[in-house]
């Protein structure tokens, strides 16, 4: 619970930054794009981390449950019986597609190579993705990604802001 409960800045710090995107957004300022497409990036790269090894300071204690992105504690394998490599394939095709579609709908965002009419779809189809990867290797810690998403969809599908009716340069 206290691994929890030191993700309190971070969420506080996730919230301004939406919050502040946001007012960007829907005043038309020619920043706000470029913020969201930093903010889609990185979220989507957040993802990486699950093909990365548990960080093992010096002097300091393994916990396992301090490491939310191990693919080996997903609870499809603990209580749900999968097989282990099946679920760990899983991860990292899910992982891939999220970490790639985050990077295109973060282009679609500011208009470059990517047509702007993609971003709604990339958005969706990349925070549904994480939501689904998210939830198979489920920890109290990730719940902040958790957020991240269900804010992007909604983001979407209120239909506020999209590239398409904004003035990107």
């Amino acid at each position: 619970m206290r691994a929890v409960t030191g993700l309190i800045p971070l969420a506080i710090g996730v919230a301004v930054a939406g919050v502040v995107t946001w007012s960007l957004l829907t005043r038309d300022w020619v920043i706000g794009p470029w913020v969201l497409a930093a903010l889609l990036l990185a979220h989507g790269w957040v993802h990486l981390m699950f093909v990365f090894p548990q960080p093992d300071p010096a002097g300091a204690t393994t916990d396992a449950a301090s490491w939310p992105f191990d693919m080996a504690e997903s609870w499809l394998i603990r209580t749900g019986g999968m097989d282990a490599g099946l679920v760990r394939g899983a991860g990292i095709v899910l992982m891939v597609a999220v970490v790639f579609g985050f990077g295109l709908a973060a282009l679609a965002t500011i208009g470059v190579l990517i047509p702007a009419g993609w971003w709604a779809g990339l958005v969706v189809g990349s925070s549904l993705g994480s939501l689904v990867l998210l939830t198979m290797f489920f920890s109290p810690m990730l719940l902040l990604g958790h957020a991240i998403d269900v804010a992007l969809l909604g983001l979407v599908v209120a239909s506020v802001w999209s590239p398409s009716a904004s003035a990107i340069p």
